[in-house]
């Protein structure tokens, strides 16, 4: 099916604006098509008088009529373009509100193996070049090229009542130019995809380096980053050439083949004129139905170009929308991908499983995981962990640590062995039953762009300032928020740029404590925090984690002293499993980390970090801690 047909079927709710643009795009062609023949008599009128056939005085009335006809038709005629230009600007911002929140609704559907591959950057390219490609072209057709359509059947209609043999050479016109067409484009639409890829690409590396500009800064890359886009334009630029000269050189073709034709058009019109089968204002009119004909034909390079940019665009639309969704995606989203209108969605969280003390609130019972086929990350991984338990997982890195956190917020389904929930199977729990059960704190703090407030209530958008204010205190946030001008209505930037680390982990501490989810997940939540910041940030953690299932995931010994259980894991087996008393005489690997994070040899060190710990030695972060340190944004 062609992308566009696709399109209108997957827009159908528009059909109303579809019936008004056709209807107002009929009523234009009829009053355009009034003007040659107005203007035909009024030429047959002129020579009559001329030649004295008619009276001078009664010719003038006849001319002043036909004049005040002509001025009420193109008066009318403007009215009914812009009514039809702005049914079709309309339509065109409708169309693409509903493509862009199918396309968005998509994307949060999708397993998170696809964005796993993905470049950001990208996925909006993708959304913004395949849409508006799409509505422009339509927006056209609708405001211009459909009257004009509408128009050159009504004067094939209308040439054929007075010579049929220019009706046939009209008719012509089309098949010649679309078949020449036809020729050119399926080696346009693939020198059109190289450059969206090229674009693809470039918009990709723009969008990373400007969200990680500090980075890109510090390792002095602003040069090699500017080469790597400008090649890619670059690279545009080269494939343009012999698309341009290949499009160009086709079109002279269809220009000729349209010259040629009309030379005939013409040259019928004038001996007909010359035998007396046509009057002076029969030419008149005739050559300007053709003209009128012509137009659209002209048009068609322009349409087909705008056409076939529209279509290659599509693709990468239609690509993401093929997609399979997550397993168990939430169904408002899925409804969404296929309504033809505006979704109406409500924002219903269900509510968090409610553990049972006589069940475990976390057990994997033989877990096998694998990202690709064959190189399975999880072999035969069996804990549980009770009401209240703090869970805590070491082990090398890359050894699946954060694999089991990925299960645990049903980002991925294992493929092996059984893992249950509060007493529930998570193959019989929708996603988001799984997830509004999970407080997760990572190591990247992950804020959005908005106030304090916002950003504490994430999790639960309804909450009132007085609830967003208890946690905030209980997560060691609410004097360092007091001290900014605006308080909780202080907004921090894009991922919370203008505070500083440990701020922005408290901030996320808080918002995990809001959504007060009965199993915690520290995701090495205070790694890269340096030790003034930790400890600060740790006390929030202590008060989060109180009649909390939690699973821990550090790097540092000293968060882990107090837990109840470790679980070791070795290249995605289950080492050892017991109580950091035990483990610490075992002579496993915990062991082994207390020794080595006794050591003060260069050997040891080196050993220590291969497990992704620092030991208990400041780490400094990327940006300061100062609590007074605070930039003001423009919007506070």
């Amino acid at each position: 099916m062609s992308p566009l047909v696709k399109i209108l079927r997957n827009t159908s709710s528009l059909w109303p604006f579809y019936l008004g643009i056709f209807l107002v795009a009929v009523l234009g062609a009829g009053l355009g098509l009034i003007t040659p023949f107005l203007i035909s008599d009024a030429t047959d009128t002129i020579v009559s008088s001329l030649r004295g056939e008619t009276d001078a005085a009664d010719a003038t009335r006849t001319i002043l009529w036909l004049a005040g006809g002509l001025l009420l038709a193109e008066l009318a005629y403007t009215v009914t373009t812009n009514v039809g230009g702005y049914y079709g600007d309309v339509m065109s911002s409708r169309l693409r509100q509903i493509l862009s929140t199918r396309y968005y609704a998509k994307l949060l559907a999708l397993p998170q193996k696809y964005f796993d591959k993905q470049v950001t950057g990208t996925i909006i390219a993708r959304l913004d070049r395949s849409i508006t490609g799409i509505t422009q072209f339509l927006q056209s057709i609708s405001n211009n090229f459909l009257p004009m359509i509408i128009q050159v059947v009504a004067i094939l209609v209308i040439t054929s009542f007075y010579y049929w043999p220019l009706t046939n050479l009209l008719l012509l016109v089309f098949p010649v130019y679309m078949w020449l067409t036809a020729l050119t484009s399926p080696r346009w639409q693939r020198l059109e995809g190289e450059k969206n890829e090229q674009v693809d690409l470039a918009n990709g590396r723009f969008s990373e380096t400007v969200s990680q500009v500090k980075v890109v800064k510090s390792f002095v890359a602003e040069v090699r980053e500017l080469d790597f886009f400008g090649r890619r334009y670059g690279r545009t630029v080269e494939v343009t050439r012999p698309q341009s000269r290949w499009w160009h050189q086709m079109d002279v073709l269809r220009g000729a083949a349209m010259n040629i034709i009309f030379f005939g058009i013409y040259l019928v019109i004038f001996r007909r004129t010359l035998s007396g089968d046509f009057s002076i204002g029969d030419m008149v009119m005739l050559i300007q139905l053709v003209n009128m004909a012509r137009q659209p034909v002209h048009m068609m390079s322009w349409i087909v170009d705008s056409a076939q940019r529209a279509i290659a665009g599509s693709k990468d639309y239609f690509a993401v929308m093929d997609e399979d969704f997550e397993p168990t995606a939430n169904t408002q989203l899925i409804a969404a991908t296929r309504e033809t209108g505006v979704p109406e969605l409500v924002d219903a969280s269900p509510q968090p499983l409610r553990p049972t003390p006589d069940e475990p609130v976390i057990e994997l019972s033989h877990v096998t995981f694998a990202y690709e086929p064959g190189k399975p990350v999880l072999s035969d991984v069996s804990f549980t962990a009770r009401q209240g338990d703090k869970i805590a997982l070491v082990g090398e890195s890359g050894g699946g640590k954060s694999t089991v956190v990925n299960l645990m917020l049903g980002l991925y389904r294992a493929t092996g062995g059984s893992m249950r929930l509060a007493g529930h199977d998570v193959r019989d729990l929708g996603v988001e039953e799984i997830r509004s059960s999970v407080g997760v704190v990572f190591q990247e703090s992950y804020l959005f762009s908005g106030s304090v407030a916002d950003n504490i209530a994430y999790g639960k958008p309804g909450a009132s300032r007085e609830e967003i204010e208890s946690v905030a205190r209980r997560a060691n946030a609410h004097d360092f928020i007091m001290a900014f001008p605006d308080g909780y209505d202080t907004v921090i930037g894009e991922r919370g740029l203008r505070l500083s680390g440990g701020q922005k982990q408290r901030v996320s501490v808080a918002r995990a404590m809001l959504k007060d989810a009965p199993i915690l997940v520290l995701d090495e939540a205070t790694s890269a925090l340096d030790n003034k910041a930790e400890r600060a940030v740790q006390a929030g953690l202590d008060e989060l984690m109180k009649d909390r299932t939690t699973l821990i995931i550090a790097h540092r010994l000293s968060t882990i002293a107090d837990v109840d259980t470790i679980v070791t894991l070795i290249d995605g087996h289950v080492g050892e499993v017991g109580s950091p008393a035990e483990l610490a005489v075992s002579g496993g690997v915990y062991a082994e980390l207390l020794r080595l994070t006794a050591s003060s040899s260069a050997a040891d060190r080196k050993r220590l970090r291969e497990f992704g710990f620092v030991g208990d030695a400041p780490v400094v972060s990327g940006e300061e801690d100062d609590e007074d340190e605070w930039e003001p944004s423009a919007g506070s």
